[in-house]
């Protein structure tokens, strides 16, 4: 059994409240579950013929399908360019030029404290001004805002991802006669993105999740073809049961698919990689990586 510095490992008395506590706790939670189903029943919400529609060829094929390449497409392109943001800002961030540190931390902890939503809206009216003859500029207002805002997420990361690094990382670089840009760009960032790659898969469950933020400004993802194709079936429950269905299936394989990189890079890693969260800010545990790309 692995210890803790925070806490001693649990007796037998312990995990025997733990093992009852958990009983109890899923007990609970199928009363509960029961209950509703009973409820629902009674409103006739469990009918068939409300449930048939979500499922129908018509349902799939027009709206949901359509929404949920909407949304992939969407976070393809924000994580592609917040990949890119981070790059550079992140870097900028561990400039040894002052003017450039400041204007990238400026930046970066801008970014972070504006809620996406809101970035979403103000560039849909921004580009509904500048950009009269786009035609898609909820998407368009979408893309750049997660785009951002999960870039100066990803910047934090390659911050702290090198910073964690052992410092003889960087001392060994200039040894052999390398600036302090070229240590960074081959020596530490390299043995940094492989502590930071599955936080930043993480990252993407995070995209998933803000794209359907969209439907605020009339984007046509996965929540708000759901929304429509409800309101004219009447069965707003149905569908979009359904669509969060279809969301917590795509978050859970991004989701096991960081815990694998999490397990197989920290083997290759003198620390720990952390696959983050999966919303707010991933975090990145990392030590040196003297076995990384890049390793002097």
């Amino acid at each position: 059994m692995s210890s803790s510095v925070l806490f001693d490992a649990p007796g037998p008395r312990t995990r025997a409240l733990i093992r009852g506590g958990n009983v109890l706790g899923a007990l609970i939670a199928l009363g509960v579950l029961a209950w509703l189903l009973v409820q629902l029943d009674a409103k006739g919400q469990l009918s068939w013929d409300l449930w048939g529609p979500a499922f129908s060829a018509r349902t799939w094929e027009f709206y949901l399908l359509p929404g949920l390449q909407n949304t992939l497409q969407a976070a393809a392109y924000a994580i592609v360019g917040a990949l890119a943001f981070g790059m550079i800002f992140g870097m900028g961030r561990l400039s040894k030029i002052a003017p450039v540190r400041w204007v990238s931390g400026v930046v970066v902890e801008f970014l972070r404290a504006v809620p996406v939503l809101l970035m979403m809206v103000f560039f849909y009216g921004l580009f509904g001004v500048v950009l009269p003859g786009v035609a898609d500029k909820a998407f368009l207002a979408v893309v750049v805002a997660l785009i951002l805002y999960n870039g100066s997420v990803i910047a934090e990361l390659v911050r702290s991802g090198v910073g964690s690094l052992p410092s003889g990382q960087g001392e060994a670089g200039l040894a052999i006669g390398l600036t302090d840009g070229q240590t960074l760009r081959s020596i530490q960032l390299p043995q940094a993105l492989v502590a930071m790659l599955p936080a930043m898969v993480s990252q993407v469950v995070v995209v998933l999740k803000d794209s359907a933020l969209g439907s605020i400004i009339g984007f046509s993802e996965l929540l708000r073809s759901g929304q429509i194709v409800s309101s004219g079936d009447g069965n707003p429950l149905q569908v979009l049961a359904l669509v969060a269905v279809v969301f917590i299936l795509l978050n859970m394989v991004l989701t096991v698919v960081a815990h694998r990189l999490s397990k197989l890079l920290s083997s290759r890693t003198s620390g720990l990689t952390d696959e983050g969260p999966g919303i707010g800010n991933p975090t990145v545990v990392a030590g040196g990586a003297g076995g990384g790309a890049g390793a002097v």
